[in-house]
């Protein structure tokens, strides 16, 4: 298992609850997984992702599975409401020795920091029953773009990724999870496109992604200063880079990430 790019301080736990309010409008309008009654979440982490899928479908009883047990037991807090709907296991994705079989699975921004994507598609299929369903959200990293085109938030984004291959993730996994998926035998494979391309038409919503963004890149900061990639001075350099762009009139601000849904 790779180091986790973010880090597991309070701070990023907490932004990670902020993170699923941010984006879950992004997320969760093609994920169905009615009919089914127990979902295996793979790199739940603290909870944030199962908090909502707990609320959108009442029925589901959910194993989360994260390798870091600090991680695991801030979910625990988090999700205490949800009383015996949800069951914590500290496994690795890539070996995984479990008790149970599944209906459904889900990951959510997870297979970017594994170094083996596919070890972890081997490693559920043997825990899932017969039609499964499988639902994936995957960054792609390559497909960000921003004007006016600046130099500070593009060198520590190039330094961002740098970093996250370095610890043997893959900054783009969304865009090659198809042919995983095709390669370790799913069927119904199925490619789906969300994100933001965003400009001066909606202000608002253009300030609170570029904000979002902020704290997104400033999470694997000190992580990349221990690296020798950035100084202090360029984390302040991206986050008024971000606040120039927010402000533009010439502003845009474009990602897709990717979301894929298969079968067994």
């Amino acid at each position: 298992m790779t180091a986790y790019l973010h880090g597991f301080i309070p701070e990023e736990q907490q932004r990670l609850m902020d993170q699923a309010g941010v984006l879950g409008s992004l997320i969760y309008p093609r994920i169905d997984f009615t009919g089914c009654k127990k979902l295996l979440e793979i790199g739940s982490g603290v909870g944030a992702q199962t908090e909502t899928l707990l609320r959108l479908f009442p029925d589901l009883e959910i194993t989360c599975v994260d390798y870091s047990q600090s991680q695991l037991d801030r979910a625990k807090q988090n999700l205490a409401f949800a009383g015996d709907r949800v069951s914590f296991i500290c496994q690795d994705a890539m070996q995984l020795d479990l008790d149970d079989k599944f209906d459904s699975v889900f990951i959510c921004w997870a297979l970017e920091h594994i170094p083996d994507a596919y070890r972890v598609l081997e490693a559920i299929r043997p825990y899932l029953l017969p039609s499964s369903k499988l639902w994936f959200t995957e960054v792609f990293n390559s497909s960000f773009y921003f004007n006016p085109p600046l130099q500070g938030l593009k060198n520590y984004y190039r330094h961002y990724n740098d970093l996250q291959v370095s610890l043997g993730g893959n900054p783009d996994i969304g865009a090659n999870l198809g042919n995983l998926l095709l390669r370790a035998g799913y069927n119904e494979i199925e490619l789906h496109h969300g994100g933001f391309h965003l400009d001066q038409r909606n202000p608002e919503e253009l300030r609170t992604i570029t904000q979002y963004w902020k704290g997104l890149m400033k999470s694997a900061g000190s992580g990349m200063i221990d690296a020798g990639l950035i100084t202090a001075d360029d984390i302040l350099d991206m986050e008024n880079d971000l606040d120039t762009i927010s402000n533009d009139d010439n502003a845009v601000f474009f990602y897709h990430f990717v979301q894929i849904s298969a079968t067994v």
